[in-house]
């Protein structure tokens, strides 16, 4: 009773119930013999069945995580936490605004590899719109939360995307002398982050947060339904290939 009920939760639900629209549509059309109706709802229904199920999405994620593993021994100068969302006009207990469910990965290790080497933390992530909130206060505040001091947190909040973090991020690290930085940021961004930053003319120890997927993961039957979250991971990797090939003709 209870996995018929999972079964049928995961049907209701998106992208659940927009695979069974799909799926129903051509096989009406299939009854009309309107051949192509019914292959084009196939492909759709198949391809967004294929981006919501575990085992394709961490595959997809999967090989971008897995380019860089965390450094045993992490030694730098300088943390470098990129931003990844926050929710800025949300309450909080110290305040206004709060790190999106991705952030809370980076914020954390960053926090906890700061507490390990006693370095200072440049917070790099701005407005990606007008009308939205900056990052970097907000993160700022949370880390000072978690106990890094404020004196050791430097704010960069005018980036909008990975390449701005980049270079701006660059400026704050030669004015202050700073050599051997330490980038954070989610396993799955690391690849587009570390080619960014190498464009930009800096080095930096690669130190991954918040995996999706590892090595020797196991699948059951339940991880072949279709999920929300296994198609927000798909997207997460299918957006990072594209930037990574963007990356490469610019």
């Amino acid at each position: 009773m209870f996995g018929a009920k999972f079964v049928l939760q995961h049907l209701l639900l998106p992208p659940g119930i927009f695979i069974v629209l799909l799926a129903a549509v051509a096989i009406r059309a299939l009854v009309r013999r309107q051949w192509g109706t019914a292959f084009l709802a196939l492909l759709l229904a198949g391809a967004l069945d294929a981006l919501s199920v575990g085992p394709v999405a961490d595959r997809l994620i999967g090989g971008l995580e897995e380019r860089y593993a965390i450094p045993a021994h992490p030694e730098g100068d300088v943390i470098i936490l990129l931003g990844g969302g926050v929710s800025g006009g949300a309450p909080d207990l110290t305040g206004q605004g709060f790190p999106a469910d991705g952030m809370l990965a980076r914020v954390i290790t960053a926090a906890r590899l700061q507490k390990k080497l006693g370095v200072p933390v440049v917070v790099s992530g701005g407005k990606v719109f007008d009308h939205l909130d900056a990052e970097a206060p907000v993160v700022a505040r949370v880390l000072a939360d978690l106990g890094v001091p404020a004196e050791k947190i430097i704010p960069e909040g005018n980036s909008r995307d990975t390449s701005e973090n980049a270079r701006y991020t660059k400026r704050i690290l030669d004015g202050k002398g700073f050599r051997t930085p330490l980038l954070v940021t989610s396993a799955y961004h690391m690849p587009r982050s570390v080619a960014q930053f190498l464009k930009a003319g800096v080095q930096v120890t690669p130190v991954p947060a918040g995996f999706r997927t590892w090595k020797g993961k196991a699948y059951r039957w339940i991880d072949y339904l279709p999920s929300a979250g296994e198609l927000l991971s798909s997207t997460l990797a299918l957006r990072e290939y594209l930037g990574l090939a963007y990356g490469r003709i610019t």
